[in-house]
């Protein structure tokens, strides 16, 4: 049989390889069942750190690392710009740093700004080949043609006027939203709103695939993630059924599933998992007394560090800059007293990091006589237990944080991340700047396993089995497409 020229990359935002494996068992969702059958799945697919979506679909879109792509967090500070970064956290996260800011940043600078131009996403890279793009609301779409906005609905008018109304550039066919349709396709997405989200997607798929309008698709399925959040990870069945039926709706399009994976290769993946949240963290009260740098309509006000809380994740920026080794040094002991921190991890020098854990501290650097699983060398001294690691025939192995060192490093070595980097223990979450956690559901962002193992499953292209790879992380998903259509990345 001949490989299928077209390809469709669905994200399935927060999917957790249980869930799936459950939805999959109850006959509530055939077409993933399917697709799982057919080709190769994979329950441990790493995510990036922080594990959150801002910087996993970053690193899904490149197939880099934030010290390569440069988006550090859901929450960060801005030196060049002396300000916060916020993409959303919380709708009281961005009443604090200013909706209209937080908008901007999140449709314009992500993708324009802040998304380093030393890495190519797979739209750039397959549009460069006169490869047929498409991309439907994702929130990484930098590619290489311009889109004006959209004024098909009421409101994509109103946000219009509001001020969103410079174009962008994306794939050759954009649909973003409300904001971005680059034709019209007779789907509205309600500006993006929880619910909305996977239904135009679903909507706007069947509209490509019915007029042969891509060959490669990027279906992004967001939905499952603000359930999660809200009902708790175990109840994900129900999203993922919902989830599903839009990929039954796309293959529908397409003349049935037989017909569509006859021509149309998949790859399913999560961006991150989730974890259950019973108990919260509040920074600024650990951090009562500093001198903290709070927003301030567009800027920030003086102060001597930052607090960067996003979920399971958090970091410190030292504004300081004549005292920044002894604030980073002084502020990474105090957040390892703070319950709820498992680990807090900061760069001593600038070829080693140092990992500490109510269990010891551990420091590292790259190169060295230990292996990971990926190939990747290091050198460590100090506590192994401060990442529960074990060294077995020349292996570290973390597997209670995967791929632990490669991820701590590249957020470490991102010129736009913080001085003290912070993860959560299982079932804590840090408070936001808007007071917003989700105590009683899902939330991810940390190294730990509970969160940072999703769920990769594809057929009609990449390897022949999960074996392929020792570790799969979602950094790997963006060669196997440049690869499906023979383009270098």
């Amino acid at each position: 049989m001949s490989q299928p020229t077209k390809l469709v990359l669905t994200v399935l935002d927060g999917l957790k390889p249980s869930m799936l494996e459950r939805a999959v068992a109850s006959g509530r969702a055939p077409m993933l069942k399917l697709i799982m059958e057919r080709g190769a799945y994979v329950d441990d697919c790493v995510a990036a750190f922080p594990s959150v979506t801002p910087v996993c679909a970053a690193s899904i879109a490149t197939g880099t690392g934030p010290d390569q792509h440069h988006i550090p967090s859901m929450n960060w500070f801005s030196r060049e710009e002396e300000r916060y970064v916020e993409y959303g956290s919380s709708f009281g996260a961005s009443r604090r740093f200013g909706l209209l800011r937080s908008l901007t940043d999140t449709v314009y600078n992500m993708n324009a700004k802040h998304l380093s131009r030393d890495v190519e996403t797979v739209f750039e890279s397959l549009d460069d080949a006169d490869v047929r793009t498409a991309g439907t609301t994702y929130l990484m779409f930098r590619g290489r043609y311009e889109h004006q906005v959209a004024n098909e609905t009421r409101l994509a008018r109103i946000a219009s006027a509001g001020g969103f109304n410079r174009p962008v550039l994306g794939p050759r066919e954009l649909f973003y939203a409300d904001l971005f349709a680059s034709r019209r396709t007779g789907c509205t997405g309600q500006l993006g709103m929880p619910g909305q989200r996977d239904q135009h997607t679903g909507c706007v798929g069947s509209y490509l695939v019915e007029h042969d309008l891509f060959d490669f698709l990027l279906f992004s399925l967001p939905d499952n993630d603000a359930y999660s959040h809200r009902n708790g990870p175990h109840a994900q069945v129900t999203s993922i059924a919902a989830a599903d039926r839009q990929l039954e709706r796309l293959m529908h399009a397409g003349g049935g599933p037989e017909q569509f994976l006859s021509e149309h290769a998949m790859i399913v993946m999560a961006d991150h998992s989730h974890a259950q949240v019973e108990e919260t963290i509040r920074l600024d009260q650990a951090f009562h007394g500093w001198d903290v740098a709070r927003p301030n309509g567009g800027r920030a006000t003086d102060g001597d560090i930052t607090i960067n809380p996003a979920q399971r994740s958090a970091m410190l920026y030292v504004l300081n800059d004549e005292r920044r080794a002894e604030l980073t040094e002084e502020a990474a002991a105090l957040a390892a007293t703070v319950p709820g921190v498992d680990l807090v991890m900061r760069r001593p020098a600038p070829r080693e990091g140092a990992i500490v854990s109510e269990r010891g501290e551990l420091r590292f650097a790259p190169g060295g006589d230990l292996v990971d699983p990926r190939g990747g060398r290091w050198s460590v001294d100090g506590d192994l237990a401060a990442l529960a690691a074990e060294v077995r025939d020349g292996v570290l192995l973390t597997p209670d944080y995967p791929d632990a060192l490669a991820r701590v490093w590249s957020l470490m070595t991102c010129p736009t991340a913080g001085d003290v980097l912070l993860s959560a223990a299982p079932g804590w979450e840090f408070v936001d700047w808007g007071g917003a956690a989700h105590v009683g559901g899902g939330s991810h962002g940390s190294l730990h396993r509970s969160d940072s193992l999703g769920a990769l499953l594809w057929c009609g292209t990449g390897p022949a089995s999960r074996d392929a790879r020792e570790q799969w992380t979602i950094r790997d998903v963006a060669p196997m497409v440049t690869e499906h259509f023979a383009v270098a990345g």
